[in-house]
């Protein structure tokens, strides 16, 4: 086993050795594809609201559990792979500063010296950020959850501290350090950069340990609520009304998909967030109570033959490798609000003024119906 995971990280290393994506603080879209196995999501086909999560549950629990500190593969290791800076693999990208950082400037190594031109600090140090905070429900280093690597992330040690346990909301004054985050007495809110990463790793969470188990055997389930938790320590976290709306705003990118495939590589389970993260409505938003099917999700592409759509992603400028003649063009967001609408006739481009992120598009007409997800940078 020890063999065979030596040799994945040597071949994981390989393939990214040269990467052309950015990280999520310098998105780019498109470029990295998610390698779902065949039928990995068959289970969930057909259910809907407590029937679908319960599925994905058995999809993603017992996954391969790896040590949070060990002599043998680790998390260190994971995260050293799956949260590396694309422009320079020597270097990790920090959750909430952005910056990147040498992987040897971590907490515990007692090299701090070397690093800043001889004035680093262990408070500038990387360590491993529980997102959903261990003191929610898996305080023990034995507990699967505490050492679940789509949980963790590679932040500043000082930043670390000051976001604590608090829960995620908008809102409060701007952190000395990391500038692009608010924190006030019970919340903390991530950049805009990484707000939809922050929120797909509470989904997965809560669906991946619902029920969880902890060292000793015993049950908890962890479950998001809409409101502040602090000085809680049960197993809840908030606010579920915000971490929709960073899910929306803040879409999957390169990074997060690039992540979930190295993670999956070694635990073996997978982020359906990341996969599909449609799944959101389904669960939490307004298609409540319908059935999910894989073939819905936003990552599947379905066009005709003889119609391309091009560049994908763009500047908000579509093209047809045909013209199109009576054909009706609707776009939506994620969450379904139709936010464009016309008719083309005798055109091969189409010119939107839309906000960055993902998107649906339909052109239809009397004959054919063509479904795309396109994204504008």
């Amino acid at each position: 086993m020890r063999y065979l995971i030596i040799l994945f990280v040597t071949f994981v290393s390989n393939i990214y050795s040269q990467s052309d994506f950015g990280s999520s603080f310098d998105p780019t879209y498109g470029i990295v594809q998610s390698s779902i196995p065949q039928d990995y999501y068959q289970e969930a086909n057909g259910k809907s609201s407590e029937q679908l999560k319960e599925a994905l549950h058995q999809i993603i629990s017992n996954h391969t559990v790896f040590p949070y500190t060990s002599s043998s593969t680790d998390t260190w290791n994971i995260l050293q792979l799956s949260d590396q800076d694309p422009e320079n693999h020597d270097n990790m990208i920090l959750v909430y500063t952005g910056r990147s950082q040498d992987k040897g400037y971590r907490d515990g190594s007692g090299n701090y010296s070397q690093y800043e031109n001889g004035n680093g600090t262990q408070n500038n140090s990387w360590n491993r950020e529980h997102v959903w905070p261990k003191s929610h429900g898996f305080p023990d280093e034995d507990d699967n959850a505490y050492t679940d690597v789509h949980n963790l992330k590679p932040s500043d040690r000082s930043v670390n501290s000051s976001r604590g346990t608090k829960d995620y909301d908008y809102g409060g004054s701007q952190h000395s350090e990391a500038s692009d985050c608010l924190t006030d007495s019970d919340s903390w809110e991530p950049s805009d950069f990484v707000k939809g990463d922050i929120a797909r790793i509470l989904f997965y969470m809560v669906v991946r340990y619902d029920p969880g188990y902890d060292h000793n055997n015993n049950s908890f389930d962890l479950e998001l609520v809409d409101y502040t938790t602090p000085g809680n320590n049960d197993p809840i976290l908030g606010k579920l009304s915000s971490l929709i709306q960073w899910h929306f705003d803040d879409p999957v990118d390169d990074f997060e998909i690039n992540r979930n495939e190295v993670i999956f590589g070694f635990q073996q389970n997978r982020n359906p967030f990341i996969d599909h993260p449609n799944l959101v409505n389904f669960l939490w938003g307004e298609n409540i109570g319908q059935s999910w099917n894989e073939n819905l999700s936003v990552n599947n592409v379905n066009l005709d033959e003889d119609l391309i759509i091009f560049p994908n992603p763009s500047n908000g400028i579509l093209n047809f490798t045909e013209e199109l003649q009576n054909e009706k063009i609707e776009i939506f967001s994620l969450t379904g609000q139709k936010v464009f609408g016309r008719e083309a006739t005798n055109t091969n481009s189409l010119k939107l003024n839309l906000n960055s992120g993902i998107y649906l598009l339909k052109v239809s007409n009397n004959h054919r119906v063509i479904n795309s997800k396109i994204i504008i940078k």
